[in-house]
C-alpha cells in the first residue's frame, strides 16, 4: 500500500487558530479531489483502503479533524461542533484548491464527517454563502471564497450511516464511552478495547481491525513504559453530553431543511442493524431532497468501515461513473 503525505493548514477559531492535519492519496495536482471526512471519534487514516482503491484515478484527501489524530486540541471544548469543523473543511478546501485547482469536489463523510458534508453541501444548495453563521469573521471570508470558486461546489455526496435523524439511543450509547481516553500497554490491548465498544462495524479478521486500530492511538505524554492512549481530545465528549433529546430533535428539523437544499447525486450507505440511522430515515432520505440512492450492508451496525471490498465497490462504482 502507498503511504499517504501529512500536510496541515491553519484554520481559525474563537481563541485564535489550531492547525488541521490532513492525508494525502494519489497525485497531488490531480484536479478531481475526494475529501473524505471520519466520525465523532475516529481519524483520516480510517479510509487507507478506500483511499488505496481510489487514487490511481483522483486526489483523496482525509483530514484529521480538529481535536482528533495529529491536528490540534481546541482551548475550548464547546467549539467541538459542526459550525467550526465546516469552517475548518473551507479553509482546508481553499488551501488545496490554491495550491493545484479543483474542478471535481466529492465528499465521503461517515457518521460526524457526513453531517458536516450535508452542512456545506446544504449551504452551497441555498442562497447561503457560508458553512454556518456561527464560524468566524476569517472563517465565512475563506468560506465564501472557497464557495466562490469554479468547481469547488460539492459534487458528488456519499452519506455513509447518516442522516438528518439521529437516534436518540445512539446518541446516549455514544456518550456513554466518549472522551474515556484509556491506557493501554499495547496497540493489541488498546485494538481488542476498542473492538469491545465497536462490534456494530460488522465482521473484521484480526489483520483487518489491528490495521484500523493502529492510528486511533498515540503514546502517553511523558510515559516512559511505552503505555499508549487514544489520540483524541477526551473534551470532545464536552459538547455531546450537553445535548439533550429535546436540542436533539430541534437540531434535526434544521437539517432536513438542509438535506432538502442539497442538488448534488447522493449516495447513503446504511449498516442494515444501524441504531444510528434508521431504515425509515434512510427510506424517506431517498423520497425527498437530492432523493438519494440507498444501499445497506447486512450484518453490519453503525458505521460501515469502507473496508470490506463490497463497501468499497458501492463508493467507487459511484464517485468514478
Amino acid at each position: 500500500m502507498t503511504e499517504p503525505t501529512l500536510n496541515y493548514v491553519t484554520c481559525p477559531d474563537a481563541s485564535g487558530s489550531h492547525r488541521m492535519a490532513y492525508w494525502q492519496w494519489g497525485d497531488p495536482a490531480n484536479p478531481h479531489v475526494v475529501l473524505c471526512v471520519h466520525g465523532l471519534s475516529r481519524q483520516g487514516r480510517d479510509f487507507d483502503v478506500l483511499a488505496t482503491y481510489l487514487a490511481d484515478e483522483v486526489r483523496v484527501v482525509c483530514p484529521d479533524v480538529v481535536g482528533r489524530g495529529q491536528s490540534d486540541w481546541l482551548k475550548d471544548p464547546m467549539g467541538y461542533h459542526i459550525p467550526q469543523y465546516a469552517a475548518d473543511m473551507m479553509v482546508l478546501l481553499a488551501h488545496l484548491h490554491q495550491q493545484a485547482p479543483i474542478s471535481i469536489l466529492d465528499w465521503v463523510g461517515t457518521s460526524m464527517g457526513g453531517l458536516i458534508g450535508l452542512a456545506i453541501a446544504g449551504q452551497q444548495g441555498s442562497s447561503s454563502a457560508g458553512p454556518s453563521q456561527d464560524a468566524s469573521a476569517s472563517s465565512e471570508s475563506t468560506a465564501a471564497s472557497a464557495l466562490a470558486s469554479p468547481g469547488v461546489h460539492i459534487h458528488k455526496l456519499v452519506l455513509n450511516d447518516v442522516g438528518p435523524a439521529i437516534e436518540w439511543q445512539a446518541i446516549t450509547r455514544i456518550a456513554a464511552y466518549l472522551g474515556k481516553a484509556g491506557h493501554f500497554e499495547s496497540l493489541q490491548q488498546a485494538a481488542d478495547a476498542m473492538w469491545a465498544i465497536s462490534t456494530s462495524f460488522g465482521p473484521h479478521t484480526p489483520e483487518e481491525w489491528l490495521a484500523l486500530s493502529r492510528y486511533m492511538v498515540k503514546p502517553v505524554p511523558g510515559a516512559t513504559d511505552g503505555s499508549m492512549m487514544l489520540h483524541y481530545d477526551p473534551a470532545i465528549a464536552v459538547p455531546v453530553r450537553a445535548v439533550t433529546e429535546t436540542s436533539a430533535r430541534q437540531g434535526e428539523a434544521m437539517l432536513w431543511q438542509l438535506y432538502d437544499n442539497v442538488h448534488a447525486p447522493t449516495l447513503i450507505l446504511r449498516g442494515a442493524q444501524s441504531d444510528l440511522l434508521s431504515h425509515a430515515t434512510a427510506l424517506a432520505m431517498t423520497q425527498r431532497g437530492p432523493k438519494a440512492h440507498l444501499v445497506e450492508f447486512d450484518g453490519v451496525g453503525h458505521a460501515p468501515t469502507l473496508v470490506a471490498m463490497d463497501q468499497v465497490s458501492a463508493v467507487g462504482d459511484f464517485l468514478l461513473v
